[in-house]
């Protein structure tokens, strides 16, 4: 992780991006849990299950890259796949391919787990 972030933001942009984090995270959970809900296909469940989990990184903040662009990959799949509202898909896919260029922000797993780390050497 720290190869792809020089620094994890702070103050109000960081804050900025743990609001992403939770928007889309949440987002994935509640559409996740509610199509298992309607009684869908093994299939379906399935990718069900992995949107919910996709959402969990989301909001915890680990593996952000990598959730981040599966967040656009599902996001151009439902988009691609049924003739909703394409507006949200778009919506949802933007804000991923955001987090997974930006990155998780210094409030996240990934920032306390690959963060850069001060050492205070005392004379």
């Amino acid at each position: 992780m720290r190869r792809l972030f020089s620094t994890f933001a702070r103050g109000l942009p960081g804050a900025g991006l743990v609001l992403l984090r939770l928007v889309a995270g949440a987002t994935l959970i509640a559409h996740g849990i509610g199509q298992i809900h309607a009684g869908q296909p093994m299939a379906q469940a399935i990718l069900d299950t992995l949107v919910i989990g996709d959402g969990a990184l989301l909001v915890a903040g680990l593996w952000t890259p990598i959730a981040g662009s599966l967040v656009v990959v599902l996001a151009l799949w439902g988009a691609l796949a049924q003739h909703g509202n394409l507006s949200s898909y778009v919506l949802l896919a933007s804000i991923g391919a955001a987090l997974a260029l930006l990155g998780p922000g210094a409030w996240s797993f990934d920032a306390w787990l690959f963060g850069w780390k001060r050492i205070d050497i005392q004379p």
